[in-house]
């Protein structure tokens, strides 16, 4: 598997992607939320960033990294792909290539919090909320 750019022919499978990982990590998010999230991350989300994924030999995507300057905006894998290296692949990719020193993680993923201190961040601050101002704790971890 090699880490690949993302073309806006993607966006449609990637939201897929998108919502078959919050689904499988993101327990404290109602279908409400997803509802709410799915055009903001499509229609904004994508195009601010930028993005690389992983595919298997069937060139489906597994997950993908979206990356604004130093920062992981999003890091994202399909639950069948989880635990097999791919989510490192990427943000080890995004380290070496785009020297990646900052994300910031739901509070209530703590497989998130910990995947990400495994890959030596560090939590420096938190916010109660997230961007949108709903009420899921930011972690904001650095490197």
């Amino acid at each position: 598997m090699i880490v690949e750019n993302v073309l806006p022919s993607d966006y449609a499978e990637m939201l897929m992607v998108w919502e078959n990982s919050v689904r499988a990590t993101h327990d404290f998010i109602t279908e409400d939320d997803i509802a709410f999230f799915k055009p903001i991350i499509i229609e904004q989300a994508f195009p601010a960033v930028t993005l690389h994924c992983v595919k298997d030999k069937n060139k489906h995507i597994l997950g993908f990294i979206g990356l604004y300057e130093t920062k992981v905006e999003m890091l994202f894998l399909l639950e069948k792909a989880r635990g097999k290296g791919i989510g490192k692949m990427l943000l080890q990719y995004a380290i070496d290539k785009y020297a990646v020193t900052h994300v910031d993680v739901n509070e209530q993923n703590p497989n998130a919090v910990g995947f990400y201190q495994h890959m030596g961040f560090n939590i420096t601050s938190r916010s109660p909320l997230d961007d949108m101002g709903k009420p899921f704790p930011i972690l904001h971890l650095s490197r």
